[in-house]
Order: C-alpha cells, then structure tokens, then sequence
C-alpha cells in the first residue's frame, strides 16, 4: 500500500469521524450518489454511510458513499408533472410579441425571439 492510500485508509473512523478509504479501495455494499442513480437508486434519506478521499487537482477531493442495501428506488415523474414540465418548456420558447413557438428558448436579455428583437436582420 502505498503512503498516498495509507493516509486515506481509516476503515473504522478514528481519524476522519466516518469510514474512509482510498480511491477505489471502498468494499462492496457502498456506492456514490452518482453510481446509485446509474442503478436506478437514490440514497432515500440515509446518511453518509462513508467516504473516499484522493488527490486531485487543487487538493484532496471527497466523495460521500451510501450503503447499497439501505437505497430505495428513484421515483418517477407522474404524467401531471410530465405534463407541467412540457408546458413550462413550450413557455420559454414562445415569442411574447409574435406569439410564435421558436425551435429555441427565448433570450431572457431580449425579452422577444431573433426575428422580432432583430426586424432588419430578419428581413434580409
């Protein structure tokens, strides 16, 4: 082992408070918010089971781990929600002047789509 992993290797949380361990070097039974959606997981409101830590750039980086048998499965949108996000899209690309639905989200700094904001552009 070398002294980079040694110093990170502190499987009983004496030195760090929780269970911690080198880049890769985590047991089975633990994954990071990241490899848990990937799974189709979420965390479900466990805490932070234990942690990884390594050198990065700009330091020592961190990771939290949750345990595998404690995550619930990701919920789902329901067809309202569905239903409200596709409005709220279809909202932010429709031109408040030319009432036209734009194939892009209307530039918040110009208020109006291209055509609209820019007539003498459009025209050409």
């Amino acid at each position: 082992m070398s002294r980079i992993r040694a110093v990170f290797h502190d499987p009983n949380g004496d030195r760090y408070g929780i269970p911690t361990y080198w880049w890769r070097g985590a047991p089975p039974g633990y994954a990071t918010r990241r490899q848990l959606r990937a799974a189709g997981l979420r965390p479900g409101g466990q805490p932070v089971a234990a942690q990884i830590l390594w050198r990065g750039v700009g330091g020592t980086r961190m990771a939290y781990l949750y345990r595998l048998d404690l995550a619930r499965p990701k919920r789902t949108a329901t067809p309202a929600q569905l239903r409200a996000v596709r409005a709220a899209l279809t909202a932010r690309r429709t031109c408040p002047t030319c009432r036209t639905v734009r194939p892009y989200c209307i530039p918040l700094s110009l208020g109006e789509c291209l055509d609209c904001a820019n007539p003498l552009e459009a025209a050409a």
